[in-house]
């Protein structure tokens, strides 16, 4: 065991401000109406850790480090500027990459530069305790990095969101897990190049093989725990680092994106185990497809029979999903909203857990849109007043709402709570055509429901055109 080196106050009080910041940032994300404050928080507390770190470590020279921060600052800043709400889920992913192979990068160099980290005895050995922040570092690293990657593919179209199903994937994946595990212990007795290796090598692949069998309807809890995954990554290298605020940071990251990932399973009929164990969506199916077409009859609607059903209605209820994220139908859908408000009819919005591709996808679309935060309701808060609806106007969300999750055993989807839309008086479904099923594959047996009306085109035209119609 090493002693730590003696801690100036002054940094220790700057990391904790810092770590107070990520704590009320975390807290303000968990609201629509708080989360720009808890964003600010979160850049107050970043700023804060990294201008302590560059100031009390002697590092490159301040023209390198300026140089990287700037080149790094303005990738980052073109990225948010292009890149389309549709492709946040993709997005995040990659971060959940980079952060990855940052934990990796930092273990590696760590390894093979152990003095310039403070982790070597005189005897020339690293120390026991940092070998094994070293290997669980580098492990879970690499895990996130891979992982992070296939889930990237999967949600940019580069991939099948179909499961990949590998032969004995289970006894694969329980070995590599089991290796890493004994070569990470075997690692704090002997130190030797081709354990190291061999752990980051495995782990790698272990990330691939979670997450390949994974199908695309289940992307969203992948998605929340690669965040975790990258939590504890950036933990484990701050104790390789000596960094406080590295470890009070990730640790934060990996124990709320467990948080979320639980509460994502729940909301999917998931088990959580399953979900660390890799290819639960392979065993239920999900996002694959599997599902076929009901050939059955359904009625059309129009733009005008929507407004005028609506009109006439006490109570809409707004139930968005990917399609309108696809369109980028969330400021018309606004609009049509506000228009029936002057109408006198009641509106709110039905928001799933899981829908899109990411957590809070919806609820990031309707702040974009500046729709009221009182206005937006979780599952849990507004299924009841389906049953006593007149409208349910559902715009591109097809597996959320889904009574095969209910009443058919056989489907992908089910267990999976959904949004009892089919309650409604009326239904006015949005669709792009009648050909395509959702995510997971399953053909949705509200459209061919008498009380429902479906209306057939692009998500933002066609409710443009029911704005026009209102007027």
């Amino acid at each position: 065991m090493h002693e730590a080196a003696p801690v100036n106050p002054w940094v220790a009080l700057a990391y904790l401000v810092a770590g107070i910041c990520f704590i009320l940032a975390l807290r303000g994300l968990s609201s629509p109406e708080t989360s720009r404050r808890g964003n600010r928080l979160g850049m107050i507390g970043m700023a804060i850790a990294i201008v302590t770190t560059l100031v009390t470590h002697e590092m490159a020279s301040p023209i390198e480090l300026a140089a990287a921060i700037g080149i790094g600052g303005a990738v980052g800043w073109m990225t948010a500027r292009r890149i389309a709400m549709t492709a946040m889920p993709q997005l995040v992913a990659a971060f959940h990459s980079l952060v990855g192979l940052a934990a990796v990068l930092v273990a590696c160099a760590a390894f093979l530069n152990p003095g310039a980290f403070g982790i070597v005895g005189e005897d020339g050995a690293i120390f026991a305790v940092s070998r094994v922040e070293m290997g669980l570092g580098v492990a879970i690293g690499a895990i996130t990095f891979s992982g992070s990657v296939i889930a990237f593919l999967k949600l940019n179209g580069n991939m099948s969101g179909k499961p990949i199903m590998l032969p004995a994937r289970h006894l694969i994946n329980l070995g590599t897990l089991v290796a890493i595990l004994g070569l990470v212990g075997y690692f704090t007795q002997d130190q030797a190049p081709w354990i190291f290796w061999t752990v980051t090598i495995l782990s790698f692949v272990i990330g691939f093989l979670l997450i390949i069998p994974i199908g695309g309807a289940d992307m969203p809890v992948v998605v929340s725990m690669l965040n975790s995954y990258s939590g504890w990554a950036a933990a484990a290298m701050g104790f390789t680092l000596h960094n406080s605020a590295m470890i009070i940071t990730g640790a934060l990251v990996g124990s709320s994106g467990a948080i979320l990932s639980y509460i994502m399973c729940k909301a999917m009929n998931r088990s959580f185990i399953s979900v660390i164990a890799g290819g639960f969506g392979a065993d239920s199916g999900g996002g694959g497809g599997g599902g076929e077409k009901i050939d059955r009859p359904w009625k059309r609607g129009s733009a005008e029979d929507a407004a005028f059903l609506m009109k006439q209605a006490e109570q809409v209820i707004i139930v968005p999903g990917y399609g309108m994220a696809v369109a980028q139908a969330q400021h018309a859908l606004r609009e049509m909203c506000d228009k029936l408000k002057e109408e006198g009819v009641s509106v709110k919005y039905a928001i799933h857990p899981v829908a899109g591709r990411m957590p809070g996808h919806m609820n990031v679309l309707l702040a974009e849109a500046n729709v009221p935060y009182d206005e937006v309701f979780e599952l849990e808060d507004i299924n009841s007043e389906f049953s006593q609806t007149d409208v349910a106007f559902v715009i591109g969300a097809n597996d959320v709402t889904n009574p095969a999750a209910k009443t058919d055993k056989s489907s992908p989807i089910y267990g999976m709570p959904v949004l009892d839309v089919e309650k409604a008086k009326t239904v006015l479904f949005i669709k792009r055509s009648m050909g395509g099923v959702g995510y997971a594959g399953v053909d949705n047996e509200v459209f061919y429901r008498d009380n429902t009306m479906m209306l057939l085109a692009d998500a933002k035209k066609m409710v443009e055109e029911i704005v026009k119609a209102l007027d």
